[in-house]
């Protein structure tokens, strides 16, 4: 199938995820995703153009304020249900990586395994999040540095391991 549009036939389609939900977007491109066991395609993936990415940097950049004035109590708590998700829907989210990458689903496990090392890792940082300061520096100088989020930002994860890079 090409990637330029999309044939009438019935297999899904994973569209984009932008705003809490599905999100269609305007650019009709779409690729096929194979079962690599079997060399099938087994459903369609919509592909961002310049609008969709638009949409989706908007979306995260409206989220940002409430995110960012949401304290670090709160943020744990919101990773720690990630980590329970995670760890509850990891034999699905491991058949969805067989089947779409072809990793065998003990080595799909493996990698949510490690993804969730890396949330557990994340759930205990707001104890590092914390500012410095250093009195006298120099005479009538004191020094302080404060660590406050970013905003939004993006990553081009490599392909074998879908779950873990950006976990």
């Amino acid at each position: 199938m090409s990637t330029d549009t999309l044939s009438t036939d019935t297999l899904p389609v994973v569209t984009h995820w932008i705003d809490g939900a599905p999100f269609e977007g305007d650019s009709a491109r779409f690729a096929d995703v194979y079962d690599p066991a079997l060399g099938v395609v087994t459903k369609h993936v919509a592909l961002a153009g310049r609008a969709e990415i638009d949409a989706a940097i908007a979306s995260a950049d409206a989220a940002f304020p409430a995110w960012r004035d949401t304290s670090l109590a709160r943020r744990q708590t919101i990773l720690f249900k990630f980590r329970e998700l995670l760890d509850a829907k990891k034999g699905e989210l491991a058949e969805l990586i067989t089947s779409e990458h072809g990793k065998v689903v003990s080595d799909a496990l493996g990698e949510i395994s490690r993804g969730q090392e890396v949330v557990e890792f994340a759930c205990g940082l707001s104890h590092h999040l914390k500012g410095e300061f250093s009195e006298q520096v120099s005479t009538g100088i004191d020094v302080y540095s404060l660590r406050q989020p970013l905003g939004v930002v993006g990553i081009i994860s490599p392909f074998n391991f879908p779950a873990m890079v950006p976990a």
